[in-house]
């Protein structure tokens, strides 16, 4: 039976203000991506996603970022490696300090935004990332995009890596996502999404806005939470999957 996991960031609030139906979406996803403050997320929310997170069984993973908040992690910067290496082992240091106090493991580690998508086409970033992971704890899953310069360099690292598609995005023709800039950025269509997401999983190609099929691979399926409808969107594309003979499971460390 084909294996996904069907992953989200959550804990992607602040002090009062919140973003996303977290506790919903736990009961769809198998794996949470939790921020950890630089571009969402304080002590509060993440002892609290963490909380939910095991209450439901849902395997837990570090979503560092740039130190981004007015951004939300979606501009790009311009960072040393040491400098990308520090910020990374300090948020996985962060939610894993909470994982430990819940007698949980932390299972993976997500970058975000601009971080992740600079990172897929960088081999000196994505290195330094990858560094931070393998030090804290080699075990880690790394999350990348699938085809990307990260997920060689972390295989080549010897860390174990889930490649990532993306339910709510489109691509381009080399397999990147498109910018978010650009119309046609966001799937919102849940038929559309469901129909990306099984030929990405069941016949390992997704077709870019071009109309291309580009070939890759699918371990884990994001959802963002933060999009409208994504309470719906993570429900139906389960439905869908489970009802194609996709079992659903968070990857194992």
């Amino acid at each position: 039976m084909r294996e996904l996991d069907l992953n989200c960031d959550m804990g992607e609030g602040f002090s009062i203000y919140q973003a996303g139906d977290d506790l919903g979406l736990l009961g769809s996803v198998t794996s949470a991506n939790i921020a950890c403050g630089f571009h969402a997320g304080d002590p509060r929310s993440m002892a609290a996603t963490v909380k939910a997170a095991v209450a439901r069984e849902v395997s837990i993973g570090a979503h560092p970022s740039f130190p981004d908040l007015q951004g939300f992690g979606r501009r790009e910067m311009s960072v040393s490696p040491d400098e990308a290496y520090e910020m990374v082992v300090y948020q996985i240091g962060a939610l894993k300090g909470f994982t430990d106090a819940a007698g949980v493991p932390l299972r993976h580690v997500k970058a975000h935004g601009a971080l992740y998508n600079m990172a897929a086409r960088d081999a000196v970033l994505s290195t330094a990332i990858c560094r931070a992971v393998r030090d804290v704890d080699a075990s880690l899953v790394v999350f990348a995009l699938a085809g990307s310069v990260t997920v060689d360099v972390a295989r080549d690292m010897g860390l174990r890596v889930a490649s990532e598609v993306f339910a709510d995005r489109s691509y381009q023709d080399d397999g990147s996502l498109t910018s978010r800039r650009q119309p046609g950025a966001m799937i919102t269509d849940l038929q559309q999404s469901i129909d990306q997401v099984l030929a990405m999983v069941q016949q390992g190609y997704v077709r870019a806005v071009s109309g291309k099929e580009v070939p890759l691979q699918a371990d884990t399926l994001c959802v963002h939470g933060d999009q409208p409808g994504a309470l719906a969107f993570a429900q139906g594309l389960r439905s869908a999957l489970e009802n194609a003979g996709v079992a659903l499971r968070a990857p194992a460390r």
